[in-house]
């Protein structure tokens, strides 16, 4: 019943917060949860979520390269300009991040701090206008943060 109440929490306050992917993921799992799915369905999404939701995303996001909208003329020019070296250095740090941050979550089980990255996600899309896909990034920060503190 804690993790009902819990998810309540979480999707009242995506609803407030205007945080809509994080209201629609909450109300999923409380739909296979009130479904008595859960049992079934929540060790796939566990174990595979993240591979297909990062697929989709990615695909997404290479939409306009698959639809022609983007030349290899256009990527010589973003490769030789300032902003599109920065993007490839930023997109590195941010991906290795990322890969911290799920070593983090996953394989060390530190799972525990989700509800403290949702608010923070939630707050950051209500108030600043954010888009609540960071967690793997914060809490790979997180990770390299707890490293240094802990040495």
């Amino acid at each position: 019943m804690d993790s009902t109440i819990i998810l309540l929490l979480i999707l009242a306050a995506a609803i407030l917060g205007k945080a809509n992917s994080v209201a629609i993921a909450t109300c999923m799992l409380l739909m296979l949860k009130l479904l008595r799915l859960d049992k079934y369905i929540y060790p796939t999404i566990e174990k595979s979520g993240m591979t297909f939701g990062l697929i989709l995303l990615i695909a997404a996001i290479m939409i306009p390269i698959a639809n022609g909208q983007i030349t290899f003329i256009n990527i010589k020019s973003v490769f030789a300009s300032w902003i599109g070296i920065t993007a490839l250095i930023l997109s590195f740090l941010t991906t290795y991040l990322s890969g911290q941050g799920l070593n983090y979550l996953t394989v060390q089980g530190h799972s525990d701090i989700m509800p403290a990255m949702i608010v923070g996600a939630v707050a950051a899309a209500a108030f600043l206008g954010g888009v609540p896909v960071g967690p793997l990034i914060t809490s790979g920060m997180l990770a390299i943060f707890t490293k240094i503190i802990h040495k």
